[in-house]
């Protein structure tokens, strides 16, 4: 999820947005037929960063509430294949792009940076391909990821009633319980990545169908230019905030953070000694 997101700063706040601020000392890109590459490799880093997310929670399901499975899927192996798997099918997936796009950069500050004569962009065929990209990310990972966090809240809901009823304490000695606080600090942080996901993409997402609104009717206005720019805001943002959430939360993180903190004072003090 980290390498994903770095190349997503790469590829989409560096390789993409520096032209677009000095687009005069980057009028020569106007000349190299690049753009439809590089659109190929943000879409593929942002596909990965989403559906790796997806493939994360999954592995939270199966670690919570498939006990018989757990011990044969959450291994490095099956981790290392299903992260290849996501990462190839991305690519091919957004192969499509190469043939869609023109070579050349607008060097403008829209959702399709690269030059699209008229004829593509009206097409039947692109139309098809725009709408399947915004069903396959975000719409099927927010659904999956909304399932599966929704079983794993029940699944700890019906424990925690089992846990209730075996050790004999009513619903409020109970909150002192460590398994307990630590199963309702899963349950918030389940919703926090849910609700996270689908706020940081809701505006690019309207903002996106709602310019091809714009193409079939007339009577349609335009939303306003900030709408766009803040939606390219928050979808970047969101291609960061999960991997922080799910690592900052984690204990083990936590410590071992501490310990690189610490580990140069470490070194010091065993030199001075």
């Amino acid at each position: 999820m980290a390498a994903a997101d770095l190349l997503i700063v790469i590829t989409d706040l560096i390789l993409r947005q520096i032209p677009i601020v000095y687009s005069e000392r980057f009028l020569f890109l106007l000349y190299f037929p690049v753009c439809n590459i590089h659109a190929v490799l943000l879409y593929a880093a942002t596909d990965c960063s989403v559906w790796f997310t997806v493939t994360f929670t999954f592995d939270r399901f199966v670690a919570i509430c498939c006990q018989k499975l757990k011990t044969k899927y959450c291994t490095e192996k099956t981790a290392a294949v299903v992260l290849g798997t996501v990462t190839v099918l991305s690519c091919l997936k957004d192969i499509t792009w190469y043939f869609m796009y023109a070579g050349k950069y607008s060097l403008d500050n829209d959702p399709w940076f690269c030059n699209v004569t008229p004829e593509v962009s009206d097409s039947q065929l692109w139309t098809a391909i725009e709408l399947l990209h915004y069903i396959l990310t975000p719409c099927v990972p927010f659904v999956l990821i909304l399932l599966l966090n929704a079983l794993i809240v029940r699944h700890i809901l019906v424990a925690n009633r089992a846990r209730r009823r075996l050790r004999g304490h009513d619903s409020g000695e109970s909150a002192s319980d460590p398994e307990m606080v630590s199963r309702r600090k899963s349950i918030i942080l389940l919703f926090v990545i849910s609700g996270n996901f689908i706020l940081l993409w809701a505006m690019l997402m309207v903002q996106s169908v709602w310019n091809r609104m714009l193409k079939f009717r007339d009577d349609i206005l335009p939303l306003p230019a900030f709408v766009q720019e803040s939606g390219f805001m928050l979808q970047l943002l969101s291609c960061s905030t999960n991997t922080c959430i799910y690592a900052v939360t984690q204990t083990k993180f936590r410590h071992q953070l501490k310990n690189v903190v610490k580990y140069p004072f470490t070194i010091i003090i065993k030199f001075i000694k």
